[in-house]
């Protein structure tokens, strides 16, 4: 008879009918708590699954804790260090949590998941050399959306691709002259959106000896965007108006027509759909360029188990973790949220999102992010070196902080970018 190993490879890159755990079942109830963010609409799919995880595992009992995303970007990382931290959660800050994750290795045939994620399975090791740490439950690109019927009433054309961030002011710009917009573009509070534009304008962010940097082309883009507040072309509701490095998005302004243009990303696309609905029409556009290229940042969101002490409650938690990375489990979570697929399996066999009712323009905006991601490896690979970085939130979260500070008239450009460095040299060597 096939040991579970040699099985699983019977299989290739895996069939959810068979699952290897290192361990048995637990013989008596085990309850867990996940933490998951509904800012995207995806917590009620998690919950289904849940559901029909229970039907397997009876005594396994997951609840669900809904959050914001400020409490997992903010709150989480001081929870686990505290040891009061949730056993499993949907979680973007991958490397820097990785010394709470529990390995996978254990539950899952490691040559399997190796194959299916391997372009991302680094971004959970953080420099270390092995060990299996998380579902990337999506890959992600950021990236814009466009008001489709705003330019059309304000009689604007759209920029073509491989239009630079400044044609895209110009043209929201003329949006805003012509049809008395409230703002021309919006972007996330957030470095992560930053960085990928920053790196279109030269923004390396690692020096000669790997550390994060700022450098002359982060401070090019940085000072756009304090000019565009200064203008009335961002507006003041999201970057100025939060303090410290809190996290803002700009869903709500594009879902009111307030603003024709959103930088935000893939991640985004089914609360788009159900949020727009039938009140315009709406694109994914490509990410503008810059005289280096054309940036975005991959990235996305993992699945992860956490240490507790308890052997059950770990044990638990991964295996529910390595149930919903098999293959069928994946393919479907990934199409009903219409994620782009981390599995590399599933990439190349490509997913029908219309299947899994999303609109046309959905699944064309999931081609266009994936397409950006593509062309970032290809022009600014720096991106996916920081997006495995354990020290990235550092470097967001001052770029938010500080480049507020200037659009508020506290600080000097220059003073911030001082005190960026002061904090990358604190806090991410």
């Amino acid at each position: 008879m096939l040991g579970c190993t040699s099985r699983l490879r019977k299989l290739a890159l895996g069939s959810a009918s068979l699952l290897c755990f290192g361990a048995s079942g637990p013989a008596f109830a085990v309850d867990l708590d996940m933490m998951v963010s509904d800012v995207d609409g995806k917590a009620g799919i998690i919950e289904e699954f849940v559901n029909r995880y229970k039907e397997i595992e009876p005594d396994v009992n997951i609840r669900m804790n809904l959050v914001g995303y400020s409490v997992i970007r903010e709150q989480l990382p001081s929870q686990l260090e505290a040891g009061v931290g949730p056993d499993l959660a949907f979680v973007t800050n991958l490397g820097a949590l990785q010394p709470y994750y529990v390995d996978l290795t254990p539950y899952v045939d490691a040559a399997v998941w190796e194959e299916a994620y391997g372009n991302v399975l680094p971004w959970y090791r953080a420099g270390q050399a092995e060990g299996i740490y998380g579902f990337h439950t999506e890959m992600t690109a950021t990236g814009p959306y466009a008001n489709l019927t705003m330019f059309d009433e304000a009689e604007v054309e759209l920029p073509p691709p491989g239009s630079s961030w400044e044609d895209w002011a110009e043209a929201t710009q003329a949006v805003m002259d012509n049809a008395g917009a409230y703002a021309g573009m919006v972007m996330d509070r957030s470095g992560h959106r930053f960085a990928g534009p920053a790196m279109s304008y030269g923004a390396q962010y690692f020096d000669a000896d790997g550390n994060i940097v700022v450098d002359d082309g982060f401070q090019t883009f940085a000072q756009m965007m304090v000019d565009w507040h200064a203008s009335g072309l961002m507006p003041p509701d999201i970057w100025p108006a939060v303090s410290g490095s809190k996290y803002a998005n700009g869903n709500e302004m594009f879902f009111g027509q307030d603003v024709p243009f959103y930088m935000s990303g893939s991640w985004n696309v089914a609360n788009v759909q159900s949020s727009v609905g039938d009140k315009f029409d709406w694109a994914v556009v490509p990410a503008p360029c810059g005289p280096e290229g054309c940036g975005v940042m991959p990235g996305g969101t993992g699945l992860v188990s956490f240490q507790s002490g308890d052997a059950a409650q770990e044990g638990a938690a991964a295996k529910f973790v390595a149930w919903m990375g098999a293959y069928d489990n994946a393919k479907e979570w990934y199409g009903r949220t219409f994620a782009i697929p981390a599995n590399a399996q599933i990439q190349d066999e490509g997913i029908d999102y219309t299947a899994y009712g999303a609109t046309e323009a959905v699944s064309e905006g999931l081609n266009t992010f994936a397409a950006s991601v593509a062309v970032a490896a290809e022009e600014t690979p720096q991106a996916f070196e920081l997006q495995g970085s354990p020290f990235n939130f550092v470097i967001y979260n001052a770029t938010t902080q500080y480049l507020a500070g200037v659009m508020n008239g506290e600080l000097t450009m220059d003073e911030a970018l001082d005190k960026i460095s002061a904090e990358l040299t604190e806090n991410a060597r």
